[in-house]
């Protein structure tokens, strides 16, 4: 078994939303720590998990912990990890440096559990334009939101007619915020 340490970020997906498929985040804690996780740090509610753990192919580590969170908590967690140092990256080079910020502006970042490729050709924009994918960096889709046009774009539906269901999506914001955990750890 390889002993290199790795640091990853994983995204669930549906955890704590409405009411339904309830984790506490000190339980998620316990069970990644019981899988032989290290410095286990969740960030907000919505399964975002910083850890170490072994170097491995990040598709078993998905799998394996998709495996365990259902078994402990008795419903299917979607679970897709990414190796911290993307989210580093990220950072450092600011895919949404040329974005104009204002109140009504939200960046995304869509996590795909299998790369795949688009029936459009990007940059893309909605037809209503409140929406536009900006670029698609392996299994990652950077977009952009405006609220003043739209606050629940069709066009999240079209990027999961066109990739699938096995994504799940991040505001820009969460991403900084690993990043800076990131930092500390």
């Amino acid at each position: 078994m390889n002993s290199k340490k790795e640091k990853y970020v994983a995204f669930l997906r549906g955890i704590n939303v409405g009411g339904h498929h309830k984790v506490p985040m000190a339980e998620l804690r316990k069970e990644l720590e019981k899988m032989n996780f290290e410095n286990v740090i969740t960030l907000l509610n919505s399964g975002n998990i910083l850890f170490d753990g072994n170097a491995d192919d990040l598709e078993h580590i998905e799998k394996k912990m998709a495996a365990h969170l259902e078994r402990a908590f008795g419903f299917p967690i979607p679970t897709i990890i990414r190796k911290a140092e993307m989210i580093n990256r990220w950072l450092e080079d600011d895919p949404f440096k040329e974005v104009i910020l204002t109140k009504d502006i939200r960046l995304y970042v869509t996590f795909l559990k299998e790369d795949k490729e688009f029936d459009f050709q990007l940059p893309w924009t909605s037809e209503d334009q409140s929406y536009k994918i900006i670029s698609k960096q392996e299994k990652n889709i950077l977009s952009i939101l405006d609220l003043t046009i739209s606050k629940t774009p069709k066009a999240m539906l079209i990027l999961e007619k066109s990739v699938g269901k096995d994504i799940t999506t991040r505001n820009w914001n969460t991403i900084i915020r690993l990043g800076k955990k990131l930092a500390d750890k």
